[in-house]
């Protein structure tokens, strides 16, 4: 029987350990759920008691399916999620998903007729475990017929990057300098790559996920050197299934370079849709989100 997405599945942890100050790396057996989820989804962990009703939206970073597990990397950022780390190996927990709308990997309808496909792949801090399960799962589709170029930006200690290194080239940026570029993503990639983009090679597709101020950069930055590509936006959500309408986000109706041009407080309700992140998204058009 195909599993429904709605419905709340009682797993077994497989193992949860520190990858990182505050960063926790956790499988979780759940059955016939992995067989549907897509990179760029995420599933809702529920931590039972006291205040703790509402579930916590963790994105997906990797699938096995042949052990039928899912692999979440998360950050303790409050008391729901510190719980989460206390769960150890065949300890239960709920689980539903996957839910949300995953990242486009049909490369096919790519407005390019390289050999070739030039992808960048953009992660910062926690919007980075998502980009590892894309990024193997491109690799897997289509072998040669895709070059990964991967930035990852965190603000000291970073995680997964040996891991990101299977499937491409990997440029690290920390704010504090304690690896690789010290600076964010952005000033990495305008230092770093501008050879490749002034080439023939440049990016055909933009793969992100991280915290607005850099996406928001990086909105700028695909515009200016014409990078189609997609953003998966953090938000706070209640539900996670589009039910309490807590992580609303506006986003263009029409994308035009006049459209590109206006910010919100400048633009007519006809100018633009109020989307649900949990169930229009995690993930949307770059130029269509407006910041």
């Amino acid at each position: 029987m195909c599993h429904n997405p709605l419905d709340r599945v009682k797993c077994r942890v497989v193992h949860n350990r520190e990858i990182a100050p505050d960063i926790y790396d956790m499988t979780i057996d759940v059955g016939d759920m992995v067989d549907i989820c897509k990179p760029g989804q995420f599933v809702n962990l529920y931590v039972k008691g006291g205040v703790h009703l509402l579930p916590r939206p963790i994105s997906i970073c990797g699938v096995n399916k042949k052990e039928k597990v899912l692999r979440v990397v998360y950050a303790v950022v409050g008391e729901g999620t510190k719980i989460l780390t206390s769960r150890q190996k065949r300890d239960s927990i709920e689980v539903l998903g996957p839910l949300g709308k995953g990242f486009t990997t049909d490369l096919e309808n790519l407005e390019s007729s390289k050999a070739v496909k030039e992808l960048l792949i953009v992660g910062g801090g926690v919007g980075t475990p998502p980009l590892l399960e894309l990024s193997k799962d491109l690799k897997k589709t289509y072998g040669d017929k895709v070059r990964l170029t991967i930035v990852l930006g965190f603000r000291d200690d970073a995680y997964l990057v040996k891991e990101f290194r299977k499937f491409g080239e990997v440029y690290l940026a920390t704010d504090s300098g304690k690896s690789g570029y010290k600076g964010n993503v952005i000033q990495l990639m305008e230092d770093q790559l501008a050879d490749t983009l002034n080439q023939e090679q440049s990016f055909d597709y933009m793969y992100s996920c991280g915290p607005t101020p850099m996406l928001r950069g990086l909105q700028g930055f695909a515009l200016t050197n014409g990078i189609q590509g997609e953003f998966s936006l953090e938000e706070r959500m209640g539900c996670g299934f589009g039910g309490c309408v807590g992580c609303v986000v506006p986003i263009r109706r029409i994308v035009t370079e006049e459209t590109l041009k206006l910010r919100q407080d400048t633009m007519t309700d006809d100018d633009y849709d109020y989307m649900k992140v949990c169930k229009d998204g995690p993930v949307f058009d770059l130029t269509e989100v407006i910041f």
